[in-house]
C-alpha cells in the first residue's frame, strides 16, 4: 500500500494502527458514505489511485481498512484489502477480502491489461517475467525490451 498512497513508511505505519473510535467519529465516518444496493460509495477525499481518505483522532488512514476493522476486525499484520467489486472507492466489507500483497496484484487491474503501454500483445511469445523484486513479478514485453536495447545501442555508437 505504500506505494499506491505514496507515504512514508512512518505515516503507513500509522495509516494501518487499528482503529478505535467514538460514536462521534463513527458518525463523522459514516456521513461520507452512500450507501447503495451494491458498494457503498465513499464520496469525500480520494487520493490519485481512487482510494477514499479521512483523517480522524489518528491521523490520515484509507477509508475502506476503517470501514473494514469497524464491522469485521482487524487485518493481520501483512496482509492487505482487496476491492472484489475493483472500485477503490467502495468501503462495503462485504466487497473486501484480506489478501497476500502478490494475491492482490494478481486480481488488480495490471493482470487484466492485455497489452503493454505501447500496444504489444502480452501473450506467451513476447512476455517475460522479471523475478528481481522478492514477492512480486513483473510482466515485460520482449518487443519493447528489444526496442529499448536497440536504441541503448545506437547512443553507444553515436560520438
Amino acid at each position: 500500500m505504500a506505494s499506491k498512497s505514496g507515504t512514508s513508511s512512518g505515516a503507513l505505519s500509522q495509516m494501518h494502527q487499528p482503529l478505535l473510535a467514538n460514536n462521534q467519529i463513527q458518525a463523522k465516518f459514516w456521513s461520507k458514505v452512500n450507501k447503495t444496493a451494491d458498494c457503498w460509495q465513499w464520496t469525500a477525499c480520494v487520493d490519485k489511485d481512487g482510494y477514499g481518505r479521512w483523517h480522524n483522532n489518528a491521523g490520515p488512514t484509507l477509508a475502506h481498512r476503517t470501514a473494514y476493522e469497524w464491522l469485521i476486525g482487524q487485518i493481520p499484520l501483512g496482509l492487505e484489502l482487496d476491492h472484489l467489486c475493483r472500485n477503490r472507492a467502495c468501503v462495503n466489507p462485504s466487497h473486501l477480502e484480506v489478501v497476500t500483497h502478490l494475491e492482490n496484484m494478481r486480481r488488480g487491474s495490471y493482470a487484466l491489461q492485455t497489452h503493454c503501454k505501447n500496444g504489444h500483445l502480452f501473450d506467451q511469445g513476447n512476455t517475460y517475467y522479471d523475478n528481481s523484486h522478492p514477492g512480486w513479478q513483473r510482466r515485460n514485453c520482449r518487443r519493447c525490451n528489444a526496442l529499448a536495447a536497440s536504441r541503448y545501442r545506437m547512443r553507444r555508437k553515436q560520438p
